[in-house]
């Protein structure tokens, strides 16, 4: 039985736009319909899909899942065995912070008390000290100084301060996804001017020279943590943002 791509995206969740992506990267190709010559999916392309989509829930970036799922070596059901094992751990670690709110709530009602460590149980306090290595392994000791920097500013932050941050990341990522899908190039006004508010709230951190800004453009399609974040706004957004803050770096900062 063939499915068509929108019957497929409806099925997957993955937008009929983020198809074509995977189509033209050569990392999912449909059959062809024979009497309309139209995009469809067969069993074989379904479980691909699948099998996609499971990589990119556990962070791998589409490059390695490409190489990975044209290897000659690639075993199936051995890749979900192992996808199954590593969703086990991710899940018995959701199982922890949600623990650790349930007994937070009790804390804040009065009903019990929590020492410092219970309070941040679960949480994966290793990552941001990786992201920290890697940043001053590529940077060297100017990052070092923007990263103390960055934690001298935040000492003071309250959740209020992270939430508002954090939906102003969420918003210009919008923003430039609108930008890139009206076809407009990341050197464009619209582009820069969203890369102008970028810079400001990455400057509430600490204030980054012209190679430390576009640096963070490099990040954020190098790393797969950054890249399956700005993926789930667009296919091409990460690369985009590298461009267009390459960009700004170029003519607006010394």
């Amino acid at each position: 039985m063939k499915h068509t791509v929108k019957e497929v995206a409806k099925a997957s969740g993955v937008s009929v736009r983020t198809l074509h992506y995977y189509d033209e990267i050569g990392l999912l190709t449909p059959q062809r319909d024979e009497t309309n010559g139209y995009r469809c999916y067969g069993e074989e392309e379904l479980l691909r899909l699948q099998q996609i989509l499971f990589f990119r829930e556990l962070d791998f970036p589409l490059e390695d899942i490409r190489s990975l799922l044209g290897s000659d070596s690639f075993d199936r059901i051995g890749a979900l065995e192992e996808h199954k094992r590593l969703l086990a751990l991710r899940a018995e670690r959701l199982r922890t912070l949600m623990n650790t709110i349930d007994q937070t709530i009790g804390r804040l009602k009065g009903e019990r008390t929590m020492n410092r460590d219970e309070l941040y149980e679960g949480f994966d306090q290793s990552k941001q000290k990786q992201y920290e290595r890697e940043i001053i392994q590529r940077y060297g000791k100017q990052a070092e100084k923007h990263i103390e920097e960055s934690r001298e500013r935040m000492k003071t932050w309250t959740k209020e301060d992270y939430d508002r941050v954090n939906g102003e990341y969420a918003e210009l990522n919008r923003r430039m996804t609108s930008v890139l899908e009206s076809g407009l190039t990341p050197d464009s006004p619209e582009a820069q001017g969203v890369v102008e508010d970028h810079f400001g709230v990455v400057s509430r951190f600490y204030t980054p020279s012209r190679e430390m800004y576009a640096g963070l453009g490099d990040l954020y399609t190098d790393h797969p943590d950054f890249r399956k974040l700005y993926d789930a706004f667009h296919p091409r957004l990460a690369d985009y943002w590298r461009d267009a803050m390459k960009a700004y770096a170029a003519s607006r900062l010394s």
